[in-house]
C-alpha cells in the first residue's frame, strides 16, 4: 500500500481474499473486534503558547518530540524545499550546542534521534534512556531559541539537500514520476509544489531568507512538545516550565499563506518521460479528502482492500493472474486541508503505460461493485488494527500518533476514535465512499516512460 511517496526526512528508519464473484455474504458484528481503552494523556499550554501533550507508560526510555506547525505548504514564494532545508539546519549549532552535538546527546547513551518534514509539520523525535529526558528538553529548548544560523552551515546543508533530491528524484528510476504526483494532483493548492522542492529554488535561497523563516515558524506558540514513556509528571512539568517558559513569543503572528483547492470538474492524461525508467509506468490520482474526514477509516480498509499485502486484490490481478505489471501501489495522502488517492503501477516487459493505466483503472472500480466477503474484510481489518495497535507499544510511536493526530485530525483524541472507526468499517461503507470518490469522481492519469515511449495521440511533457 505504500509507495516510494510521503514525508521528507533528515532519516528515516528503517493480504486479503478474493471476493466470489455472485456470492451474497452477511455482515460479521462489529464487536467481533475487542474494544480499545483510551490512551491516558494530559494536556496543557504555557503562557507563552507552547503546547505541552504528556502520557506516561511505564519503562526504561522515553521520547521527547517537538512539532512544529510549518512545511512544505509554508514554503517562500520560490523557495519550495524550504521547509525540508531548514530541517537539517536544526543539527548545527547554537549557543551552547556544537554542530550535530545532538546526535551525540542521543546516541552515545544508546538512544536515537530523527526528524521529518511533512506538507503541513516539521517533526523532531528522540528517544533516550529516561534518566536523560532533562538533557533532552534542555536541547530541544536551545535549538527553538538559540540556533546559530551562519554561511558556512547554510551552504553545507544545502548541497546536502540538493544531492537528496538528485539521489530520490534524479537517480531513482521512477523518483520523476512520484514527485510529479502533487503538482498535477492539485491545480492550485499550496501542497502541489511537494515538500522535497527544486534544485533551482534551493539555488535562489539566501541566509537572510533562513534567518527569517526560523523567527516565523521555530516559536513556542507553533510548537507542540511530545513526552511519552517514563517520567515523573509533576518534575515533567517543572523541567518544562524552566527551560521552555522563558522563550518569549514573538509580537507577531505566525505567517498563514491561505491555500486552497478547488472540486476538480475533468479528467486529464499527462506524459512524462525520463531518460532512467526501464519500464513504463502509471499513476492514477483521484482528489482525496483531509485527513480529519469521517471516511478516512473506510478510505483506510479500501486501500487495503486493493494493495495491503501480496495477495491484496491489485497484486492478484494485475501482478500474478494477468502479468501486465512488475509492482502496484495504493495511497492515500491525506494532508490537514485536502489529499490525494493515488494507484501507481510498472509496467510488466511489453506493457504500454497507456494499456497498463486501463487495466489499473478497471481494477480499481472494481472494489466499488463485486462482493467483499466477510473473511477478506476481516482480514484487512485485523491487519490495520494489528499495525496500529504495534505502533502504541513504544514511546517513540505513541509520540507519533499524537503528532499526526493534533496536526492534521485536531487533536489528540482523535487517536483513539481512530481505531474505534476501523472497527466498525462495513462493506456498505467501503463501497459507498468508492463510488463517489472513485468511480463516479474524474481523476489525472500520469503516463510515465524514457524518452521516446510516446504514446500515439497524446502531448508529451518532459521531466527536468
Amino acid at each position: 500500500m505504500n509507495s516510494n511517496m510521503g514525508a521528507i526526512g533528515r532519516r528515516r528508519f528503517c493480504a486479503g481474499l478474493l471476493a466470489v464473484p455472485g456470492l451474497a455474504w452477511s455482515q460479521p458484528e462489529p464487536a467481533a473486534f475487542p474494544i480499545f481503552p483510551p490512551l491516558q494523556w494530559q494536556r496543557r499550554r504555557l503562557a507563552n503558547g507552547l503546547e505541552l501533550l504528556a502520557l506516561a507508560q511505564p519503562g526504561a526510555s522515553v521520547s521527547v518530540q517537538l512539532w512544529y506547525r510549518v512545511g512544505g505548504r509554508d514554503d517562500p514564494p520560490g523557495r519550495s524545499g524550504f521547509a525540508h532545508l531548514f530541517e537539517h539546519l536544526m543539527f548545527k549549532r547554537t549557543r551552547y550546542l556544537a554542530s550535530e552535538q545532538f546526535d551525540r546527546m542521543t546516541e552515545d547513551v544508546g538512544g536515537s534521534n530523527n526528524a521529518s518534514t511533512a506538507e503541513d509539520y516539521t517533526a523532531y523525535q528522540s528517544v533516550v534512556p529516561a534518566e536523560h529526558l532533562e538533557p533532552m528538553l534542555w536541547a530541544e529548548a536551545e535549538r527553538m531559541s538559540n540556533l546559530q544560523l551562519d554561511q558556512a552551515s547554510f551552504e553545507s546543508e544545502r548541497e546536502v539537500v540538493k544531492e537528496e533530491y538528485r539521489q530520490r528524484v534524479l537517480a531513482e528510476p521512477y523518483g520523476a514520476l512520484f514527485d510529479a504526483v502533487p503538482r498535477y494532483g492539485f491545480s492550485q493548492h499550496a501542497y502541489r509544489r511537494g515538500v522535497i522542492g527544486s534544485i533551482a529554488d534551493l539555488d535562489a535561497a539566501t541566509l537572510a531568507d533562513v534567518r527569517a523563516f526560523h523567527a516565523s515558524y521555530y516559536r513556542p506558540d507553533n510548537a507542540l512538545l511530545i513526552v511519552c514513556g517514563e517520567f515523573d509528571a509533576a518534575q515533567l512539568d517543572r523541567w518544562v516550565d524552566y527551560y521552555f517558559g522563558s522563550i518569549r513569543a514573538p509580537a507577531t503572528p505566525v505567517p498563514r499563506q491561505p491555500s486552497a483547492e478547488p472540486r476538480r470538474q475533468l479528467g486529464a492524461v499527462h506524459e512524462l518521460s525520463a531518460p532512467q525508467a526501464p519500464l513504463p509506468a502509471a499513476a492514477l490520482i483521484w482528489p482525496g479528502p483531509p485527513a480529519a474526514s469521517r471516511d478516512a477509516a473506510a478510505l483506510q480498509v479500501a486501500l487495503g482492500l486493493l494493495a495491503l499485502g501480496n495477495s491484496a486484490r491489485l497484486d492478484e490481478a494485475l501482478v500474478y493472474r494477468d502479468g501486465v505489471a512488475s509492482s502496484i501501489g495504493f495511497e492515500a495522502q491525506l494532508h490537514a486541508e485536502a489529499g490525494l488517492l493515488v494507484a501507481h503501477a510498472i509496467a510488466a516487459q511489453g506493457e504500454s503505460a497507456a494499456g497498463l493505466a486501463a487495466r489499473l483503472r478497471r481494477e480499481v472500480h472494481k472494489l466499488a461493485e463485486e462482493p467483499i466477503s466477510p473473511p477478506e474484510l476481516d482480514k484487512v481489518k485485523t491487519l490495520l488494527l494489528t499495525a496500529a495497535l504495534v505502533q502504541r507499544q513504544t514511546p517513540l510511536g505513541l509520540g507519533e500518533l499524537l503528532g499526526r493526530a493534533c496536526l492534521l485530525q485536531g487533536g489528540p483524541e482523535l487517536v483513539g476514535r481512530e481505531l474505534q472507526a476501523l472497527r466498525a468499517v462495513s462493506v456498505a461503507d467501503v463501497q459507498r465512499l468508492w463510488r463517489r470518490d472513485i468511480v463516479q469522481a474524474p481523476h489525472v492519469t500520469l503516463l510515465y516512460g524514457r524518452d521516446g515511449m510516446r504514446q500515439p495521440g497524446r502531448g508529451k511533457r518532459g521531466l527536468t
